[in-house]
C-alpha cells in the first residue's frame, strides 16, 4: 500500500473542469489531472432522475494533500454536492509513484 490515491471528481463543462485542474497543479495539491469527455450520468437528484454529460477529472494526490485538495475542489465547483471520492493506489511503477510525491 502506499500513500498516493486517485481522486475522482466530475464536472458540468470542460472549462470548469480544466479550471479545476489547473488550480489543482498550480497549487500542487495534485501531481496530475487527467479530464476525460464523453461521460453520461445518471442520478437521482431531489427525488427525480437526471441524465447529465459530464467531465470525469482524475486527480493524482496523496493522501495527506487529501483535506486541502477536497477543501479546494469543493470551493472551485459549481455542484451543490461535488462527488469527491479518493481511491488508494496499492502499488504502480516506482518511478511514477515517486514522481506523485516530488510533482
Amino acid at each position: 500500500m502506499t500513500d498516493k490515491i486517485v481522486v475522482l471528481s466530475t464536472s458540468s463543462s470542460i472549462e470548469e473542469a480544466e479550471k479545476i485542474a489547473r488550480v489543482l497543479v498550480e497549487e500542487r495539491l495534485a501531481a496530475c489531472v487527467n479530464v476525460l469527455p464523453g461521460l453520461r450520468s445518471f442520478y437521482r437528484w431531489k427525488g427525480a432522475v437526471e441524465d447529465s454529460a459530464e467531465w470525469l477529472l482524475l486527480i493524482k494526490s496523496s493522501r495527506g494533500q487529501f483535506e486541502k485538495l477536497k477543501t479546494a475542489l469543493e470551493k472551485l465547483h459549481s455542484y451543490e454536492v461535488p462527488e469527491v471520492i479518493a481511491l488508494p493506489i496499492v502499488d504502480g511503477s516506482k518511478n511514477y509513484l515517486l514522481w506523485i510525491w516530488t510533482a
